[in-house]
């Protein structure tokens, strides 16, 4: 019988404990307006992101998105008149959190650098309220926000590794094409200078092969007008013999040497 009672009882205290949480849940979406948030993390090129939808008393809403790098989370949403640098606050469950704002390079979009409290903030808070963002202030209920936080920094950090390894590789692809491209035309500048130097010597030879040829054939047409001048010799029947006449007399006459200094040995 005792435990029949403790168990009805300790089944009375989950039953209370649930409509609590029930009831809390219930009175937080009567002050907001908003159902529960569904978080769904979408990885980007360099980064992750989630989107949050903020609506007012009027119902009109907005949406923002909650990006992250691994390293930081910004708070980025549509303001085309959003100044270049401000430093504004956001409210979670009512309390000002101020950090700062940056216009987008689109010029259609500004960016808030989320601080570490902002962010402790964010994880553990109910409500994110916004009063500046539209003509009047929005809000978002923010039930499982620790988790979709610790998806979204995981998320955006694993991104952010796998994209800038992406960019060192092609930074490295870049660069060893680039040093292939100068390696190329330096040889290829080499062999024109190499074929120029040749080419221009055989041009030389030419030259000189064409010069020779035309001295070889004016010395031919010259001579070709003055036989005389076919040969550096002078002709057979010119020739006169240097020695002195030989006479039968010489036959008789004694050897004589020839005068000094003439010396035969």
């Amino acid at each position: 019988m005792f435990q029949v009672v403790l168990s009805g009882a300790v089944a009375a205290l989950l039953m209370a404990s649930v409509a609590s949480a029930a009831a809390r849940d219930a009175a937080v979406g009567h002050n907001t307006g908003e159902q529960s948030q569904a978080w769904v993390v979408t990885p980007t090129a360099e980064s992750c992101r989630t989107e949050l939808e903020l609506t007012g008393a009027s119902g009109a809403a907005i949406t923002v998105a909650l990006v992250s790098d691994g390293d930081s989370v910004s708070l980025v949403f549509p303001k085309a008149d959003a100044p270049e640098r401000a430093f504004l606050p956001i409210r979670v469950d009512h309390k000002p959190y101020a950090n700062l704002v940056t216009r987008q390079p689109d010029g259609q979009s500004a960016a808030m650098q989320l601080s570490p409290d902002t962010l402790a903030a964010l994880r553990k808070g109910g409500v994110l309220q916004v009063g500046w963002l539209a003509e009047e202030p929005v809000q978002a209920r923010l039930s499982g926000s620790e988790q979709a936080l610790t998806d979204l920094a995981t998320c955006g950090g694993q991104v952010a590794h796998r994209f800038h390894e992406q960019q060192a590789l092609e930074r490295d692809t870049r660069a060893r094409e680039a040093a292939d491209a100068r390696a190329k035309a330096l040889s290829d500048a080499q062999l024109a200078t190499a074929r120029a130097q040749r080419e221009a010597a055989q041009a030389e030879m030419q030259r000189n092969a064409a010069e020779t040829q035309r001295l070889q054939a004016a010395a031919d047409a010259e001579r070709r007008r003055d036989p005389a001048q076919a040969s550096p010799y002078p002709p057979a029947g010119d020739y006169a013999d240097p020695r002195p006449a030989y006479t039968p007399q010489d036959a008789d006459r004694p050897y004589q040497p020839p005068a000094a200094p003439y010396r035969r040995w």
